[in-house]
């Protein structure tokens, strides 16, 4: 089974005392009707190079212990996709190193050429024939459950239950398995 995973809120927290609101409204259009993400302008850019420094990006412990875990046991192949853009290709891989991330997965796949983020994971999730596939943004992964009816995707967040025919609401990574 192939396993894909994003990395923000999964794997690396958002920076502390910042609420999630306010990064998520950052991130997503609010404007449009349909699914859209922004690119942010170069004076945000560099604002958002900064707040991905491993210092404002801390581990999340519990999940890449169990990563690391699961990982061992070479049962799936696992996949880290990721829609953060080009603009913090260098501060990924920074962190990726830091947190020993870069160890854990059988293929890392970023949006480093700044496609719209929904979009290169449904892309990325078909090339790779994704079983399941984990990730924070529930409006993302309505989308990405639409495209693909036949795929598990597990919405991670403090909630469980069925969300519709193929997304799952789980609190725990291990929660995929049972």
């Amino acid at each position: 089974m192939n396993i894909g995973f994003d990395l923000d809120k999964i794997f690396i927290d958002y920076p502390p005392f910042i609420p999630d609101s306010l990064i998520d409204s950052l991130y997503r259009k609010t404007s449009s009707s349909t699914l859209s993400y922004r690119i942010p302008s170069l004076p945000e850019q560099i604002i958002r190079k900064v707040s991905h420094h491993s210092i404002f990006r801390p581990p999340i412990k519990n999940n890449i212990s169990f990563m690391r875990g699961i990982f061992a046991k070479k049962k799936n192949k696992y996949f880290l996709i990721s829609s953060r853009f080009g603009f913090l290709k260098r501060e990924t891989y920074i962190i990726l190193k830091k947190y020993q991330l870069d160890k854990l997965f059988h293929g890392i796949h970023f949006n480093f050429n700044n496609e719209q983020p929904h979009l290169f994971k449904n892309k990325t999730i078909q090339q790779l024939h994704i079983d399941y596939y984990i990730d924070d943004d529930l409006p993302l992964l309505k989308f990405l459950a639409k495209k693909n009816p036949n795929k598990k995707f597990f919405w991670l967040n403090k909630q469980t239950g069925t969300i519709n025919k193929n997304i799952f609401g789980i609190k725990h990574l291990a929660e995929i398995f049972s």
